[in-house]
C-alpha cells in the first residue's frame, strides 16, 4: 500500500498531538535530576524515549516523509515555546508575587542548552526514522523488533551524546560526563526494548485502522 502523500488522518492528528506533547513535556522536566536505580539521570527520561516510540510508528506506518514533517513540527513547537519562556520571564511582576524567581528557574534556559536540545533532537530523531525506513525496505517489512531497537541504537546514541557533551563539557571531569552519556543512553534504549511488545500491538493497530503500510522504497533521505 502506497503513502496517501497529500492526506492526513485523525489518527495520524492525535499522534502528532502525543509526540509534540511528550517532546515539549520533555524539555520543561530536564532540568529535574532524579536518581533511577542508582543513576542519575533528567527526569526526561522518563518521557523523552516515548518520542522515539512514536517516531518507530510514523515511520513505520506512514514512512519517512511524513515522520520527517512531524520532526520539523517538534522543533519548531519547541522554539516557539522556548520564546514564549523568555517572555514570561522578561515581563515585569508587582511586589507581591513571589514566585518570579521560582518560574524564572523553571522556564529559563541557555542558549548552551537550547543548542545542545536542538542539536541532539534532529540528529536523533533523523538518523532513527531514516535507519527504521530503509531497514524496512531491505528486510521488506520482516523483523520489526530488530530494525526498531537498532534504529533507536543509533538514535538515542546521537541525542545521548550530542546533548550531554554540548550542555556540560568543561563544567564536569570527562569521566562524569561520559558515564551521564552512557547512562542516559542505556536507560533510553532500555525502554525502547522494553515497549516493544507495545509497539508491535500499536503499530499493527494503526496498520489494520488505516489500511496504510509504507514502504519508502523511491524516497531521498533529505531534512527538507
Amino acid at each position: 500500500m502506497q503513502e496517501k502523500t497529500n492526506t492526513v488522518s485523525k489518527t495520524f492528528m492525535v499522534l502528532t498531538a502525543i509526540y509534540i506533547t511528550c517532546l515539549l513535556l520533555s524539555n520543561l522536566i530536564a532540568g529535574k535530576v532524579c536518581l533511577f536505580f542508582g543513576m542519575t539521570l533528567p527526569a526526561a527520561v522518563i518521557l523523552f524515549p516515548i518520542t522515539y516510540i512514536l517516531a518507530d510508528v510514523f515511520t513505520e506506518v506512514y514512512g519517512y516523509r511524513k515522520m520527517r514533517t512531524v520532526i520539523w513540527l517538534g522543533f519548531g513547537s519547541t522554539f516557539f515555546a522556548i520564546l514564549v519562556y523568555m517572555a514570561t520571564i522578561a515581563l515585569p511582576s508587582p511586589a507581591f508575587f513571589e514566585n518570579a524567581e521560582a518560574y524564572k528557574i523553571v522556564l529559563s534556559t541557555t542558549p548552551r542548552m537550547a543548542l545542545a536540545s536542538f542539536a541532539g533532537y534532529l540528529f536523533g530523531e533523523f538518523s532513527n526514522s531514516m535507519i527504521l525506513s530503509k531497514l524496512k525496505v531491505v528486510t521488506r517489512g520482516k523483523k520489526l523488533w530488530l530494525r526498531t531497537i537498532l534504529s533507536t541504537v543509533v538514535g538515542e546514541f546521537f541525542d545521548s551524546v550530542i546533548f550531554i557533551t554540548i550542555s556540560f563539557a568543561g563544567t564536569m571531569a570527562a569521566g562524569a560526563l561520559w558515564q551521564m552519556v552512557l547512562f542516559q543512553y542505556l536507560f533510553k534504549v532500555l525502554y525502547e526494548v522494553v515497549c516493544t511488545p507495545l509497539t508491535y500491538v500499536v503499530i499493527g493497530w494503526i496498520k489494520k485502522k488505516e489500511n496504510t503500510d509504507t514502504y519508502d522504497d523511491a524516497v531521498k533521505y533529505t531534512l527538507i
